[in-house]
């Protein structure tokens, strides 16, 4: 399986969207510092993560949410958790 996740910085609350087929080795990569891309934004939280059958997907999916279609679709379907953490 391939993971397409969003996390969200405890530092900042910003977002952050990826693609990975180990999305636990992943996350713990993000918050030991180890992504150049994220390095140094704090502490993550996993808030939305999808399962993909194959990398291609993942990828595409990806692309999608990083948009301004997919950002705001993930602002829908987290409408209730985003009120309740901010």
């Amino acid at each position: 399986m391939w993971y397409t996740y969003l996390l969200e910085s405890n530092k900042d609350k910003h977002w952050y969207t990826g693609c990975m087929n180990d999305l636990r080795k992943r996350f713990k990569e993000h918050n030991k510092g180890l992504v150049s891309i994220t390095k140094g934004r704090g502490l993550f939280n996993i808030i939305y993560y999808e399962a993909c059958v194959n990398k291609n997907d993942a990828f595409t999916r990806e692309k999608y949410l990083k948009s301004g279609m997919g950002k705001r679709y993930l602002q829908n379907r987290l409408k209730r958790f985003l009120s309740l953490t901010r």
